[in-house]
């Protein structure tokens, strides 16, 4: 499923979550893996004293530095049976850079590791995360420290009760890959699905409704929905999981539960004003996991940066 990774590696670490992640995915399934680095140092475009011709030498003098790094880097990996690229781009914008690869590659999946605050001890996710849950073409996988154990639990994140054709097939392609990488781990598979309850003052401003029968209404509406889901998988679910209240605290509570080593969910990609206001239930929920997330793109999501 996932044949060409890029794998986005961190100069300011040695230790490189992303392509321990990606190794991983790749000894699961046959896979190409092409290693990214983004670097920029604004002092080189300052120096003046030097011609344009010179200031290109001293960058390209530096990716070949950096590139070197990198090969030496993949010392420290089992990476002999694996074919992999390497590749150092000078950008002053590393998610525009790459979203360009991903875009260039025509790759499966981009794999990126997060960074852990040693103080508030959570994890501090950058600007260039958001931009990529927002806007890259590819799936995203933004790894934390969970390991991925054989027999543990991955758990995929479905809008059941939705009657909007986008949001079907997203909830298709996340059972897909949650059911595929459950397979490749052993793992066992489970499917959250979140349902709103009545809201507070409906039974003052309207007192003959029944509030209990329009929850029960609801409840059974995204059971019979999540159920239909489960049934189209070709993977057998350990369990259902169905929760009145938002997503964003939902989810993470049963992940925590599971102590699960990935959840799958969706990600429309808002951007601009519409994701500054309504924000994505990815990034919401994010902040509050432990473990790995994938970000899947609905069917026929294009990339802003595709346009230009």
């Amino acid at each position: 499923m996932f044949k060409h990774l890029l794998v986005v590696l961190d100069p300011e670490l040695t230790e490189q979550k992303a392509l321990a992640r990606a190794l991983h995915l790749a000894r699961l399934q046959p896979a190409r893996l092409t290693l990214f680095l983004s670097i920029y140092d604004f002092a080189y475009e300052m120096t003046t004293m030097l011609s344009g011709e010179e200031r290109e030498q001293m960058r390209q003098s530096l990716i070949e530095d950096r590139k070197a790094w990198v090969a030496e880097l993949l010392h420290g990996y089992d990476v002999e049976k694996h074919s992999i690229d390497i590749c150092v781009q000078w950008h002053h914008r590393p998610f525009e850079a790459i979203i360009r690869k991903a875009i260039e590659i025509d790759c499966d999946l981009i794999v990126k590791g997060t960074h852990k605050h040693d103080t508030l001890h959570s994890v501090i996710f950058t600007p260039t995360d958001w931009h990529l849950l927002r806007k890259a073409p590819s799936p995203v996988l933004l790894v934390k420290d969970h390991e991925w154990p054989q027999h543990g639990s991955v758990l995929a994140a479905v809008n059941a009760g939705s009657d909007s054709e986008v949001h079907q097939q997203l909830n298709e392609k996340i059972t897909k890959a949650a059911g595929f990488i459950s397979i490749k781990l052993n793992s066992h598979l489970h499917l959250v699905n979140c349902y709103p309850g009545a809201p507070a003052a409906i039974a003052v401003e309207i007192p003959e409704f029944d509030v209990h029968q329009y929850q029960a209404s609801v409840r059974e509406h995204h059971e019979e929905a999540l159920s239909e889901i489960a049934r189209k998988v070709e993977v057998d679910f350990t369990g259902l999981h169905l929760c009145e209240g938002l997503p964003d605290n939902e989810i993470p509570k049963v992940a925590h539960e599971l102590d699960a080593a990935l959840v799958v969910l969706g990600t429309i990609g808002r951007t601009g004003i519409t994701a500054a206001l309504l924000g994505n239930t990815a990034e919401h929920v994010i902040e509050q996991l432990d473990c790995d997330l994938l970000a899947i793109k609905p069917e026929g999501f294009q990339s802003p940066l595709a346009k230009d």
